[in-house]
């Protein structure tokens, strides 16, 4: 595996389960990382110096060298090609499109589900409440029937697919959303955190997890 020539700079925020998808990967490759907190509540994200790195002002983002990239999902792409072997993004039309549904995943049905119920309980947005957690359960219905039939989202082994969805799911009853009914979620979660080198996003006692 090829490794960084320096530590590489992820700029984040603890309790972003953005900023958690690319540090657990960071982690499960097993490289260099030099964290830098991101001072969201005083808008450390919109000033020109970080809006220089990512336009939309937003973490993750990452530097490698001369080299910055923002938004998790493409630190998840740019990180499994360029440090990971290709058991992370299979290089073949079927594998690579199924990795991608579930990329979309993460950034549709996980961030308008349990990510947004989440964030009405700890950051205080303004969500409905009851249309979010209903969101999440549509998409928790769809996924454990899908877990039924293998392990991983895609497969037999993980790829960058169960990075990206880990977190919000694994967190999803902060955000008053349970995971009782879905054994199979629960089972590929436990998967997805025995891998080496898991790391956990620090958990919040609000909600179901009070």
């Amino acid at each position: 595996m090829n490794t960084p020539a320096q530590p590489i700079k992820l700029y984040r925020f603890p309790l972003s389960g953005h900023s958690h998808r690319a540090e657990l990967f960071l982690s499960l490759l097993g490289l260099p990382v030099e964290p830098i907190d991101v001072d969201l509540a005083g808008g450390e994200q919109k000033t020109p110096a970080y809006l220089a790195m990512n336009a939309f002002g937003q973490v993750p983002v990452i530097q490698d060298g001369d080299l910055t990239i923002a938004d998790s999902t493409a630190i998840l792409v740019y990180l499994a090609r360029r440090y990971g072997d290709p058991s992370w993004l299979p290089t073949d039309p079927a594998g690579a499109a199924q990795v991608q549904r579930w990329l979309s995943v993460a950034s549709g049905q996980v961030a308008y589900g349990p990510c947004a119920a989440r964030l009405v309980t700890v950051f205080g947005m303004d969500f409905n409440p009851r249309e979010v957690i209903a969101r999440a359960h549509a998409l928790f219905a769809v996924m454990e029937k899908e877990l039924a039939e293998r392990p991983f989202l895609v497969g037999e082994h993980a790829t960058i697919a169960d990075v990206a969805n880990h977190t919000y799911i694994a967190h999803a009853p902060e955000g008053n959303v349970s995971l009782a009914d879905y054994p199979n979620i629960r089972a590929w979660l436990a998967r997805v955190e025995a891998l080496p080198g898991f790391i956990p996003m620090p958990a919040t006692a609000i909600g179901l997890a009070a």
